[in-house]
C-alpha cells in the first residue's frame, strides 16, 4: 500500500468534505499512514456564504497533524515540501493542503528549490535513543522472569527489527488490533500470542496479568486493550517506547520511558543483546513462562459455536486463511466481521491487515480494498465486510468494476448491526434500537447477489 496519498479536487463541495474531515480522523487516531490532499475552494471571499462552501481547514484542525491554507501561489512547491515531510516524520499523520480557486487559476514560474520553514517542528522530533536507558531496559530484561512483549500499530515499519529481538530474547509478544502482522501470526506458537485487549484472546491477556515486565512498544494503551487501567500489568514493570511524547505516560505511567524511533530503539537493543551474546554473556532463560503461556492456549483456545448446516462466520475466516496461505490482503468494517477477521486470519506481514481501529468507521473496508488492489496489483486482496459495514460505501462496486479491479468480497450478512446487538443483549436486555437490517416481513433487507448483478459484478 503506498504511504501516502495525494488527492486534488478541482471544485470543492461542504457534504464531500465532511465525508474527508472523519476520513482524517481516523487515520489520525490509528496513525497508520500519512495522507496528504489539496482541496479547492469556489472563491476567497470568506464571508460570501457561497453554496456548499466550508472552512475545510478549520474543521479538521483537531485531527490532523497540520493544515494549510495557500494565500500566494509561489508557496505551493515549499508548502507541498513540507506536508510531505511532515506526513511521513515523527509519528505520521495526515496533513491537509487547502488551495483556494483563485489560487489554482494563478499563472507562476515555480520555484522548486525553496528551503522548508519547519524550525521549531525539526527540534521537537525524537533524538536518537539514549544507550544508558536501552542498557537499564537489557537489564530488566535479564532480571525478568516472565516478560512479555505488547506492539501496536507503531511497529509495523521495524518488523524486520522486532522479529530479530524475538530472536535473542525469546520473549513472547501480544499484538494490539493495529499491530496485527508486525510480528507473523503463524510463527512459533511459544512466541506468537496474537492479539489480547477485550477481544482477544485469553493467553495474550493472561500473559499481561502475569507477568513481571511488559515491554510497551508503539502503542498508547488503549482503553480496549487496558480495560481498567488500575488492573492492567498490575504485577509488571512497564518499558514504554514511542515516537509521540503526549502518549507515554498519558494512560499508564511506565517505570522506564522513551520517546524514540522504535525501528532505532529496537536496532540499539539488538546491537547491545549481540555483543553480550558474542561476550559469552548467556541471555535469560523463559522457556518455563513461554511453557506456562503454551498451557493456556491449549486449555483456552478460540472458539466458536455450529449451527447444524450453517456456516459459522469464523469457520469461514480459518478456510479463507487456508486458502491464501495467510498471504492475502485483508480490509474490514466495523463490527464483530471486524474481531472475528482479526482472531481467525493469521497476519504475517505489516500492512496485510487494513482496518479502522482509532475511529471505528464503518464502510472502511472495500474503500480500503479498492486501494490496496491499486497499489498491489500483484497481492489478493479480500474485504471481509458485515451487511451493515458493506451498505455504508456500497457504491464503490462501481469503481472496482470501471477499474476492473480483482478485489474479493466476502460478506457475512447476519442481517443485524452484529457488535451492537452484542452489546444490547450484554448491557441493555437485549433492547433493539433499529440493528436489524431486514425486512420485517420477510426477514430480508437486500440481496448482495441483485446488487453484484445490478453494478456489473457478477456475469
Amino acid at each position: 500500500m503506498h504511504n501516502i496519498i495525494y488527492l486534488k479536487l478541482k471544485y470543492k463541495r461542504g457534504p464531500i468534505l465532511r465525508g474527508l474531515a472523519r476520513f482524517d480522523f481516523d487515520f489520525n487516531s490509528d496513525y497508520v499512514g500519512p495522507i496528504l490532499r489539496g482541496l479547492a475552494r469556489f472563491d476567497f471571499d470568506f464571508n460570501s456564504d457561497y453554496v456548499n462552501g466550508i472552512l475545510i481547514a478549520e474543521v479538521t484542525r483537531s485531527i490532523t497533524k497540520h493544515n494549510y491554507l495557500v494565500l500566494d501561489v509561489e508557496d505551493i512547491p515549499r508548502i507541498v515540501k513540507e506536508a510531505f515531510f511532515l506526513a511521513r516524520s515523527g509519528r505520521p499523520g495526515p496533513v491537509l493542503i487547502d488551495i483556494p480557486k483563485d489560487v489554482q487559476q494563478q499563472m507562476v514560474v515555480p520555484n522548486w528549490d525553496q528551503p522548508m520553514r519547519l524550525g521549531s517542528y525539526l527540534s521537537r522530533l525524537p533524538r536518537p535513543p539514549s544507550g544508558v536507558l536501552l542498557e537499564q531496559i537489557v537489564r530488566l530484561i535479564s532480571e525478568s522472569k516472565k516478560p512479555v512483549l505488547y506492539v501496536g500499530g507503531g511497529c509495523l515499519n521495524s518488523s524486520k527489527e522486532l522479529k530479530r529481538f524475538v530472536e535473542l530474547t525469546r520473549i513472547p509478544v501480544a499484538s494490539t488490533l493495529m499491530g496485527l502482522g508486525s510480528y507473523p501470526c503463524s510463527s512459533d506458537e511459544e512466541i506468537s500470542l496474537q492479539m489480547l485487549g477485550m477481544h482477544g484472546n485469553v493467553c495474550a491477556n493472561y500473559s499481561v496479568d502475569k507477568s513481571d515486565l511488559l515491554l510497551a512498544f508503539g502503542v498508547r494503551f488503549d482503553d480496549r486493550v487496558t480495560g481498567k487501567l488500575e488492573a492492567f500489568a498490575s504485577r509488571a514493570k512497564i518499558v514504554h517506547i514511542d515516537i509521540d511524547s503526549a502518549e507515554i505516560g498519558k494512560n499508564k505511567q511506565p517505570h522506564v520511558s522513551m520517546c524514540a524511533d522504535i525501528k532505532l530503539a529496537l536496532d540499539g537493543l539488538n546491537s547491545i543483546l549481540e555483543d553480550r551474546g558474542n561476550g559469552g554473556k548467556i541471555s535469560p532463560d523463559f522457556s518455563a513462562w513461554r511453557q506456562e503461556l503454551k498451557e493456556q492456549k491449549t486449555n483456552f483456545p478460540l472458539t466458536f459455536k455450529t449451527f447444524g448446516d450453517a456456516i459459522p462466520p469464523q469457520y469461514a475466516i480459518q478456510v479463507l486463511d487456508e486458502l491464501t496461505g495467510g498471504n492475502a490482503i485483508i480490509s474490514t468494517g466495523v463490527g464483530q466481521h471486524q474481531m472475528w477477521s482479526a482472531q481467525f486470519y493469521k497476519y504475517n506481514k505489516p500492512r496485510q491487515w487494513l482496518t479502522s481501529s482509532g475511529l471505528g468507521a464503518m464502510g472502511f473496508g472495500l474503500p480500503a480494498a479498492v486501494g490496496a488492489a491499486v497499489a498491489r496489483p500483484d497481492a489478493v486482496v479480500v474485504d471481509i465486510d458485515g451487511d451493515g459495514s458493506f451498505i455504508m460505501n456500497v457504491q464503490e462496486l462501481a469503481t472496482v468494476r470501471v477499474e476492473n479491479l480483482p478485489v474479493k468480497i466476502m460478506i457475512l450478512n447476519n442481517q443485524h448491526l452484529g457488535m451492537v446487538v452484542q452489546w444490547e443483549d450484554r448491557f441493555y436486555k437485549a433492547n433493539r434500537a433499529h440493528t436489524f437490517l431486514g425486512n420485517p416481513s420477510d426477514g430480508l433487507y437486500w440481496n448482495t447477489e441483485s446488487l453484484s448483478h445490478f453494478n456489473g459484478m457478477l456475469h
